[in-house]
């Protein structure tokens, strides 16, 4: 059974910086893309940014791009997502989430963490 864990998240200052980690177990974590999503109250949840199972291409929003940072751990089975220059409509809940087919076939997610509140206060 996939199980994504996401730690990380907290209340944080305009223009600080958080570091968001998605533990995932129960399957060869290595072999499968990851992504970060997003969901404020009252809107539908939004792609953040994605990473290949390689780790060799990455995908950004382009509400984050040059401000977060996605990258993978495949020896700790984690991907972390680090956010600087924090805005306050950067406030969600983060989402880590996994597709069920392997080996960059799609980037459809059929697994998703419990999520972690992120504030940032102006």
């Amino acid at each position: 059974q996939v199980q994504l864990v996401e730690s990380g998240g907290g209340l944080v200052q305009a223009g600080g910086s958080l570091r968001l980690s998605c533990a995932a177990s129960g399957r060869t974590f290595s072999i499968y893309n990851m992504g970060w999503y997003r969901q404020t109250p009252g809107k539908e949840r939004e792609f953040v940014a994605a990473i290949s199972w390689s780790g060799d291409r990455t995908h950004y929003a382009d509400s984050v791009k040059g401000r977060f940072t996605i990258s993978r751990d495949n020896a700790k089975n984690t991907v972390y997502l680090q956010m600087n220059s924090l805005k306050p409509e950067d406030t969600a809940v983060y989402y880590c989430a996994a597709p069920r087919l392997p080996y960059g076939t799609t980037w459809v997610y059929d697994y998703w963490g419990q999520g972690t509140q992120v504030t940032v206060s102006s």
